[in-house]
């Protein structure tokens, strides 16, 4: 008669202890992981704040910088798979710390480009350097916490981007301003913020371990509680587990062509702005470097608000393609209103398209999320980034482009405009659940129908999904 109390009770305090020690691996690695990312950020867009001083004293034009810029991407594309191999064989302490030193010192290389080839090579040599940074927290994440507990984590952590994005302008422009020993503002601003990363690697090293039975945090009972909860949900994903299939076959899916297109069309678009934006601000008149910082924060800032904004109405008023639809056609709008008016206007049409764009790239995961089968969605989400983020170099090697030729970057301008819109109507065409599943099923949080979902895909499903949610 007491067997079922006791079970109760046994359970109620297993999972009192299993809270209480996510709670300490969150408070004792997040904050840590969010500065990781704030620096890790800021060294792949600082860039864009001494475009002109870098064609003033090296002579880089702008068909350079563009290209420059955007061969970050390909460094970062073509060395993630690698990175990722070679994370699970070494652990993820020592691998982020890899990670950060190389790409700190790459950052600090900058400093000592001298011409278009120098530039070429150190902006792959950065892109492949970082290549395994965010899965490798993703991986830590799922050594250290149940998969109830990572998307809170996940949400802190990309809350860096946020962060970053806000602050890069003002520390690059504060940076900029630093003179003497025979180097200039911008060489400066390279060696500092690429020296805070190999800084920080050193704080990494030391603060994290690799496993949870090494945290001497932790508390005995805490430990057994984090290792038996991680090792169950393993199984259950290992007993879910098919074969993958190839990229190919993946492509010959109709519906995951229009993820991918969609998603590039939004880094196509977020990536333009980034990279030029800085630009387009000195045309306002007479700034400091500092003050081109200030105002390129302010397109941000907008966008954050936007994207907490959308977000909610999109929870409260259920169309999430109507939601994506509308930010793609804002995005387009504030592009090509960048075009009509003079410098002034332009910044102020920018951050109006910020509202849209930075808002799309949040609401457009739930869609692919939805319709993909949680043992393959790992495999195509990591996909659809890949491409989405290849935006990143197509958009500055474009823009470059037309700025050499044409002196001007409004047919770029115009070029994402369209590129938005049409994103806008073909997200219609992307469905939101599987085939054969009526849209108005009843779905669990993790995207499937309550019944026919086993216990095993659902854990699958939360794990697989973290790593969709990559800036």
């Amino acid at each position: 008669m007491n067997h079922v109390p006791l079970s109760g009770t046994s359970c109620a305090v297993t999972d009192s202890v299993l809270t209480r020690a996510a709670s300490k691996v969150k408070r004792h690695v997040l904050p840590l992981f969010v500065i990781m990312f704030i620096v890790n950020y800021i060294d792949r867009v600082n860039i864009g704040f001494v475009r002109s001083h870098m064609e003033t004293d090296l002579g880089i034009g702008a068909a350079a910088y563009g290209l420059g810029a955007g061969l970050f991407f390909v460094g970062y594309a073509l060395f993630e798979v690698p990175s990722n191999m070679l994370l699970q064989r070494f652990g993820a302490r020592a691998w982020l710390t890899r990670i950060m030193f190389t790409w700190g010192a790459a950052a600090m290389a900058m400093a000592f480009v001298r011409g278009e080839t120098s530039f070429y090579v150190l902006r792959f040599i950065l892109g492949a350097a970082e290549a395994g940074f965010f899965p490798g927290i993703i991986y830590y994440f799922t050594q250290w916490l149940p998969s109830s507990e990572r998307g809170k984590a996940m949400a802190i952590f990309l809350s860096g981007s946020a962060v970053a994005s806000v602050i890069s302008g003002p520390v690059s422009g504060a940076l900029l301003g630093i003179s003497g020993v025979s180097l200039h503002g911008w060489q400066w601003m390279f060696l500092i913020e690429g020296f805070a990363s190999i800084a920080l690697c050193g704080f990494v090293w030391f603060w994290l371990q690799s496993h949870p039975s090494q945290a001497k945090w932790l508390t005995e009972e805490e430990k057994g509680a984090l290792i038996s909860a991680v090792q169950a949900e393993q199984k259950a994903r290992e007993a879910a587990q098919v074969i993958k299939p190839s990229i190919f076959k993946l492509l010959a899916d109709r519906q995951i062509l229009l993820f991918c297109f969609i998603y590039f069309s939004v880094a196509l678009t977020i990536y333009g702005a980034t990279f030029w934006l800085p630009s387009m601000i000195k045309k306002m008149g007479s700034m400091s470097d500092f003050e081109v910082g200030l105002f390129n924060s302010i397109p941000w800032i907008i966008s954050i608000v936007a994207m907490y904004g959308f977000a909610a109405l999109a929870a409260r008023f259920k169309h999430q393609q109507a939601w994506v639809a509308v930010t793609l056609v804002i995005a387009a709008c504030g592009m090509f209103m960048s075009t009509v008016g003079g410098p002034v206007f332009a910044f102020v049409a920018i951050c109006f398209a910020a509202i849209g764009f930075k808002a799309a790239s949040a609401l457009f995961w739930p869609i692919p999320q939805g319709y993909l089968d949680a043992r393959i969605a790992a495999a195509v989400i990591a996909l659809i980034n890949s491409i989405g983020n290849l935006g990143g170099f197509v958009a500055p090697t474009a823009f470059g482009f037309l700025e050499q030729t044409t002196g001007s970057i409004q047919g770029g301008m115009y070029g994402l405009a369209i590129t938005s819109l049409v994103a806008a109507v073909v997200i219609f065409f992307a469905r939101t659940t599987p085939k054969g599943e009526a849209p108005n099923t009843p779905r669990t949080h993790q995207g499937r129908p309550p019944v026919k979902e086993s216990v095993s895909l659902r854990v699958a499903n939360a794990s697989n999904f973290a790593p969709s949610l990559k800036p």
